[in-house]
């Protein structure tokens, strides 16, 4: 009897979490616009708090951020436009450019004896199908920064309500009373992961958008401002952001700029990408993630697919707080082990 009541439990667990996700699936326009600003009000809050310390008083401290957001998002907005309407005009003259490559490398391989045909090359690759790619994603992020003014006058409510919101959180979630400090201090140790993951992901993220803005200036690439933009955004997906980013600048570098200048843009995306992903981001982030490789990729998947590209993003600091949440109950620790790592203290004896 106990044991048909314990699978009934998880029957009904599984079929109440199935329904969660299909309800925010189904309300991803309304829920992606609350998730990012969430974020970027977590991310702010330190900036506040130094503010605050400094006795600038809080709500002169949130209209600075507010205006620095403002202006930084619409200059952004205006620089993907402009430039996705230029790189989509361009992008039937690379049609052109890829037959006359290919017929370089066929006439080179002919040469040399090795099995390539300019039918296989013209199978295999379409560059049209990447630019365009591309330009679908820019105009996805770019649709996100011109809805900016909304999504700031959540953040600026956010932050305003951020200095009594986690004890009256903590409230809420405590069954008594003697619960709400410790349920206060997880949602603390939860918030500041997020924080120092964001934290770490956006230094990364700019280091890598200004070398790769370096690199491409230095050989007179064109657009080298749009990949630059490109890749500090897509460094925030975890796993293959970078690649995803370094498609586009390799192919268009063989294209407009010919094999040689190609190989060495190709050459110096992958040292950049593999110096900063891992050498400067492990050192920056050492054990703090405590999510497995394999998770990580997998919450890459499913949040990409519960909430698209803005999903694909928030990925890790999503997965992040359901795992200190799981490791917060002692009925719910165990499932955290399948996130990733949980302390010894923390573990069912």
């Amino acid at each position: 009897m106990q044991q048909t009541h314990s699978i009934a439990r998880i029957l009904v667990t599984f079929a109440a979490i199935i329904i969660i996700l299909a309800g925010i699936k189904l309300a991803a326009e309304i829920v992606i616009p609350f998730l990012l600003s969430l974020f970027i009000a977590i991310i702010c809050s330190p900036l506040i708090k130094w503010m605050t310390a400094r006795k600038i008083p809080l709500g002169i401290a949130i209209a600075l951020l507010f205006v620095l957001f403002l202006v930084v998002s619409f200059f952004l907005a205006g620089l993907i436009n402009s430039t996705v309407k230029e790189f989509t005009a361009s992008i039937p003259s690379y049609k052109v450019l890829l037959s006359e490559r290919m017929s370089l490398l066929v006439y080179y391989a002919d040469k040399w004896n090795l099995p390539i045909s300019k039918e296989l090359l013209t199978n295999e690759l379409d560059p049209s199908v990447i630019m365009n790619f591309v330009s679908r994603l820019l105009l996805s992020f770019s649709g996100i920064v011109t809805n900016v003014f909304v999504l700031l006058l959540v953040v600026v409510f956010m932050l305003l309500e951020a200095p009594t919101a986690k004890h009256r959180l903590a409230i809420v979630l405590s069954s008594d009373k003697s619960e709400i400090n410790t349920t206060e201090t997880q949602i603390e140790r939860a918030l500041q992961g997020v924080i120092s993951y964001l934290g770490v992901k956006t230094i990364t993220s700019l280091l890598t958008g200004v070398g790769i803005w370096v690199l491409l200036e230095c050989l007179g690439i064109q657009y080298a401002v749009l990949w630059a933009t490109l890749s500090f955004l897509l460094n925030y997906v975890p796993n293959i952001g970078s690649i995803l980013a370094s498609v586009p600048i390799i192919v268009q570098a063989f294209l407009l700029n010919g094999f040689s200048v190609g190989f060495i843009v190709a050459v110096g995306v992958i040292i950049l990408n593999m110096l900063i992903g891992n050498v400067v981001e492990p050192k920056m982030m050492g054990r703090r993630l405590g999510l497995s490789t394999l998770v990580v990729f997998l919450s890459l998947l499913f949040w990409g697919w519960i909430l698209g590209t803005v999903g694909m993003l928030l990925s890790v600091p999503l997965t992040m707080a359901l795992k200190i949440a799981l490791e917060s109950s002692p009925s719910t620790v165990r499932y955290a082990l399948l996130l990733g790592d949980v302390a010894e203290d923390k573990l069912p004896t």
